[in-house]
């Protein structure tokens, strides 16, 4: 699995850069895993819309979802011009029915509703979900291929049982909104020290930061973690590659 960080801000994007996105192929198959604010601008950089083979969606507040209508309109302005390509499914959960309907345009995109409860195949990854503890209902992924697992927790405060959920995964790609002492759990979030924690006690192989706060010293977000957890932590960046 390669993974491509394309936007990793929470809540709003710094200038010229974007809020939730990751481009994670294998083979050939393009699976966008959000698409916030900005996305669709920077994700271009590495494929046009019209090569990616799905989306999933973990919730739908607009830092994860702003972008997927001007993703439809590219995807539409290409059958336009003769080069029309087959209907994007974008995965998303049914707790939001508007929503959830939105992701569908006709002869472009198709919206379907993924059963937390269980396992969904899409091309070659296999994801598992965790309803995560967020204001709306969201959901975390452990999406696995060829034996390595990524675990992706969406927007959460800790909760315990993402310790068995992310149990030894290769990497955690973890929401880390708030620094050491400052307390996220009304606003659905992790701090560095929950992060910190989750890593070490499922003995994942590496953590990347993401969701990050518009303010103070990332980089004490990385040490702050790293109190805990022994192994590697970086902080998310546009353009990171990592091969699982």
């Amino acid at each position: 699995m390669k993974l491509t960080i394309i936007g990793f801000w929470g809540g709003y994007p710094k200038v010229n850069e974007a809020s939730t996105g990751y481009l994670l192929e294998h083979g050939k198959f393009k699976l966008l895993i959000d698409c916030g604010s900005g996305v669709l601008a920077k994700l271009q950089n590495f494929v046009e819309p019209e090569e990616l083979d799905a989306v999933v969606i973990s919730h739908y507040h607009a830092d994860h979802i702003a972008d997927i209508g001007v993703l439809q309109h590219a995807r539409l302005i290409k059958s336009f011009i003769g080069e029309k390509p087959a209907t994007l499914p974008i995965y998303g959960h049914l707790l939001d029915e508007l929503e959830f309907s939105k992701l569908t345009h006709t002869g472009v995109t198709e919206g379907i509703a993924y059963n937390p409860q269980k396992r969904l195949t899409i091309g070659p990854f296999t994801i598992q979900f965790l309803r995560t503890n967020h204001p709306v209902p969201c959901f975390a992924m452990r999406i696995e291929a060829d034996g390595k697992a990524l675990v992706y927790t969406a927007d959460t405060s800790f909760k315990d049982e993402f310790i068995a959920f992310s149990d030894k995964a290769d990497l955690l790609l973890a929401e880390c909104n708030f620094f050491k002492g400052q307390d996220g759990k009304i606003a659905g979030h992790m701090n560095s020290i929950d992060v910190g924690n989750l890593a070490q006690s499922a003995n994942v192989k590496e953590v990347i930061l993401t969701h990050l706060p518009q303010y103070g010293n990332l980089e004490n977000l990385v040490s702050e973690a790293q109190e805990i957890y022994a192994g590697p932590v970086s902080l998310a960046q546009f353009g990171k590659v990592i091969t699982l």
